[in-house]
């Protein structure tokens, strides 16, 4: 399993309790797998920058999707507009991609669902290592999973990283997370005025 996989799968398994906006989550699997790109120095990180390396990607099919969309010619593609770009509609890449594997089932009865779907995680060995790194609060999935509402029982402490480039790459993950949602106020904001508007006095 990658990064990103657990913290989809996490996503799930926290759906009843907390809400993850599917828009919140792409942004944070793109950002999952850029991380998993640098630990397998198939990128590193210049500044803001995403330099390809001679690597190959993890060997799994929606990283190799990733690692085949990287902007291979300088000047390198910043982060945000990775995340952005790639993190477009990720989520339901990975749902579809689990339900696929059958690691993802549907759920039975209940009234939430998580995306148009209601599914839950299957028991498997990839669901027990992530719930496993989630336990263990490990630093990257623990901080990557605050930035879409979902905090560990160590929420109050900040994560370290030893690799500056992964700090790098959560940070702007937060960021963009956070302007996502000043995109959706803003938004709100506009429509309650234009309903307003066709109201009258």
């Amino acid at each position: 399993m990658t990064t990103a996989k657990d913290l989809f799968t996490i996503a799930v398994d926290v759906a009843e309790e907390t809400s993850v906006g599917q828009g919140d989550l792409s942004l944070a699997l793109a950002g999952a797998e850029l991380i998993d790109l640098i630990g397998a120095e198939a990128v590193s990180v210049d500044g803001d920058r995403i330099v390809p390396g001679a690597s190959p990607a993890p060997d799994d099919q929606l990283m190799g999707e990733a690692a085949a969309a990287l902007v291979r010619q300088d000047p390198w593609e910043r982060i945000e507009d990775w995340l952005w770009r790639r993190g477009r509609d990720l989520s339901a890449a990975y749902q579809t991609a689990l339900e696929e594997t059958g690691e993802l089932t549907p759920k039975r009865g209940g009234r939430l669902s998580f995306g148009s779907e209601r599914v839950e995680a299957a028991d498997t060995n990839a669901r027990r290592r992530a719930a496993e790194r989630w336990e263990e609060q490990e630093p990257v999935l623990a901080a990557l999973a605050s930035a879409v509402g979902i905090e560990g029982e160590d929420a109050d402490e900040e994560p370290g990283f030893d690799d500056e480039a992964v700090t790098t790459v959560v940070a702007i993950v937060h960021d963009a997370v956070m302007e996502l949602e000043a995109v959706r106020q803003r938004r709100s904001i506009e429509n309650a005025a234009f309903a307003n508007v066709w109201r009258g006095p």
